[in-house]
């Protein structure tokens, strides 16, 4: 084993360093963090036989490339639909691929996803920061954000015998045209009529979007009680509501507490393809109850854990 040694040469906004999360923090109002797409960075970390947690970067479609300085590593992209170029060489989205030194490495967005990973056979050596290199978009804290001129070092390198390689492309990846929301926890706040809206007009993802959250554009939701409510944890996938009728959907930076009512909450499973919604696209919310909600989450696991151990048997 070795050191593989990369120059960041272009980073857009939003590019970071992340890893799995950093878990038990909330009572402290500190966000977990982690990937906005939770699947496809567990999907990077099975097909290299990496730990569930191990160190990544997330890509926005601001895109990322690097050059291998030194060395030469096995690595894996999976998320959105990204363009993966390799010395000039298309490879897809979901790929597995060996990379050495003087070889330059591009990934930039194509015609589908907001967020992709990039995950190396080896330790990507990143500071931790409250026992997580998880970036905290709006502070930078954690690992950080990458820009140009910076540079990575992977160490204890592994180099995956054969050529570049397909990473299955699960039906869950891509983005959904409607997602399964559970009402409240104060739907009470809103009318009967309000809620209706809610369920039954379409709603885009605003320009007003990042890892904290993102507003949505469509009819007002208008709450019919005072904005007084005491605040309260927040869970991800809230679909916050303010003073202006405009509703939010909270995600992987959101804030550890808020005093807004939240209508309804998207089940936690459907959240890694909403994520990959870019602004303008279109979204339905439909109405599961309770005990729905963790049929889907169940079943949705299940065919999670068989997927991925079927990428770790073909990166052993």
């Amino acid at each position: 084993m070795s050191d593989a040694l990369f120059a960041v040469t272009a980073a857009g906004p939003h590019v970071t360093f992340q890893d799995a999360g950093r878990a038990g923090m909330m009572r402290f109002g500190v966000p977990t963090s982690g990937p906005m797409d939770r699947a496809s960075f567990a999907a990077v970390q099975a097909a290299l036989g990496n730990p569930p947690d191990a160190a990544a970067i997330e890509i926005s479609p601001g895109g990322l490339t690097l050059n291998c300085l030194e060395g030469e590593v096995t690595l894996a992209v999976a998320g959105g639909g990204f363009q993966v170029v390799l010395d000039g060489v298309r490879h897809g989205a979901w790929t597995v691929l060996t990379v050495r030194a003087g070889a330059e490495l591009a990934i930039r967005p194509g015609f589908w996803g907001c967020w992709t990973y990039l995950a190396f056979a080896g330790a990507l050596q990143v500071a931790p920061w409250l026992g997580s290199v998880s970036t905290h978009g709006p502070t930078g804290l954690g690992g950080g954000r990458l820009a140009a001129g910076q540079t990575l070092t992977v160490a204890e390198t592994r180099r995956h015998a054969g050529p570049a390689a397909r990473i299955p492309l699960p039906a869950w990846a891509r983005p959904p045209n409607e997602v399964p929301v559970v009402l409240g926890p104060q739907d009470r706040f809103f009318a009967p009529e309000t809620i209706a809206t809610l369920l039954r007009e379409p709603y885009a993802l605003s320009e007003a979007y990042d890892r904290m959250g993102v507003r949505l554009r469509g009819p007002a939701l208008p709450p019919n009680a005072a904005m007084d409510m005491p605040s309260e944890p927040i869970a991800r996938g809230s679909i916050q509501v303010s003073g202006d009728a405009v509703p939010t959907v909270l995600l992987a930076d959101h804030q550890s507490t808020g005093g807004y009512p939240k209508i309804a909450t998207v089940v936690s499973t459907s959240l890694d393809g909403f994520v990959q919604l870019r602004s303008r696209q279109s979204v339905a919310f439909r109405a599961v109850s309770a005990q729905e909600a963790v049929g889907i989450v169940r079943s949705r696991d299940a065919a999670s854990r068989r997927y991925l151990e079927g990428l770790r048997q073909m990166g052993a």
